[in-house]
């Protein structure tokens, strides 16, 4: 099977390429490496199986071709994370709306009617006050987010674009609506919690709690992510179906920094941070997003492996990895002024 993966040099794109190229299939990855990592990819560059085009969607003169090329197509490119989606509310709804559509556009012209996935999230429920989120549930966007609206606006759009290329065109669309994805080769720098929480406590520094901490959410190790999605999108085969994909359990912020300073054994304590002073404004923050699963599991029989103590685990001997590497790089820095001195 051929695949394109937009952004596939981001977090969770890199793990659908390992997972498609595991399979044997052909990849072909477009990445204007924005948030993503050509390291995330390193893997793979020998791979006669893998390609990689360093590109933005929005303006690449060669989309209608690879996407001519592809039978799956993952859309992943998108501006994320609440850092950038403050800072940046314009390009939020430029990259993720219009680089939507001139996607979708490009599947339609090739004649080819290739599957396409696209990455939506659990945002779209914006401030629903139902315990379980259900895919039949109506989309929220509330005021209550600030800036942040623009990503949900944004999201809920690009849905709607997929579901109308579909009726109208006949491109099968899955929508998939992620929860609090996870896992390794996630960072902390664009206002993911777990990477800063792992971060913080094998440092044994304050973990910065934004807001109450009593606020739920439900994590999924992004290695289950990526096996749900290709499940998903398998089960879906030529018909349109929108999902929810992530993991039910569901926990305070508050408990989740306590469970990271227990796995990691570290000395850290919790430190309450406004929202005004984490983000530069204020906004009432969603407080519970947990997905009902039910969906997923009665279209492929979908099981979890990897539980939030293991996911976390695997974070923090990673962090102590690097935490090390920074270590003796410093020390050979140090050593190597000193014989300079000397």
């Amino acid at each position: 099977m051929h695949i394109l993966i937009t952004g596939g040099a981001g977090f969770i794109g890199s793990h659908l390429v390992d997972l498609h190229l595991a399979c044997g299939d052909q990849v072909h990855v477009v990445d204007d490496l924005s948030t993503g990592v050509r390291a995330n990819l390193a893997a793979h560059e020998d791979d006669p199986s893998f390609r990689f085009d360093q590109a933005d969607v929005l303006t690449w003169d060669r989309l209608e071709r690879v996407v001519g090329w592809a039978d799956r197509i993952y859309h992943l490119a998108a501006v994320v994370g609440v850092y950038r989606v403050i800072a940046e509310p314009t390009k939020v709804l430029a990259t993720n709306i219009a680089g939507c559509e001139r996607l979708l556009r490009a599947a339609n012209a090739g004649g080819w009617k290739p599957q396409v996935v696209l990455a939506s999230s659990s945002e779209v429920y914006g401030h629903n006050d139902e315990d379980i989120l259900r895919e039949d549930q109506d989309l929220v966007v509330s005021t209550k987010a600030g800036t942040r609206w623009g990503y949900s606006v944004s999201k809920i759009a690009d849905e709607a674009l997929g579901l109308s290329f579909a009726q109208r065109f006949g491109i099968p669309a899955v929508i998939a609506r992620f929860f609090n994805t996870i896992g390794p080769r996630q960072v902390g720098r664009y206002g993911m919690v777990v990477p800063r929480f792992v971060a913080q406590a094998v440092r044994d520094e304050p973990i910065t709690v934004f807001g109450g901490g009593a606020q739920t959410r439900s994590f999924c190790d992004v290695r289950d992510t990526v096996v749900a999605l290709d499940a998903l999108a398998t089960h879906a085969g030529r018909d349109t179906v929108t999902a929810n994909v992530g993991n039910d359990r569901e926990i305070s912020i508050a408990e989740l920094a306590q469970l990271v300073i227990e796995r990691a054994g570290s000395r850290s304590q919790l430190k309450h941070v406004p929202l005004r002073e984490a983000y530069g404004e204020d906004f009432e923050d969603i407080r519970r997003r947990r997905p009902s699963l039910d969906r997923l599991r009665q279209m492929t029989g979908f099981n979890h492996c990897y539980t939030l103590e293991q996911t976390i685990d695997d974070l923090v001997a990673t962090e102590r990895q690097r935490l090390q590497g920074e270590k003796d790089g410093h020390c050979t820095l140090v050593r190597t002024q000193s014989e300079r001195a000397a």
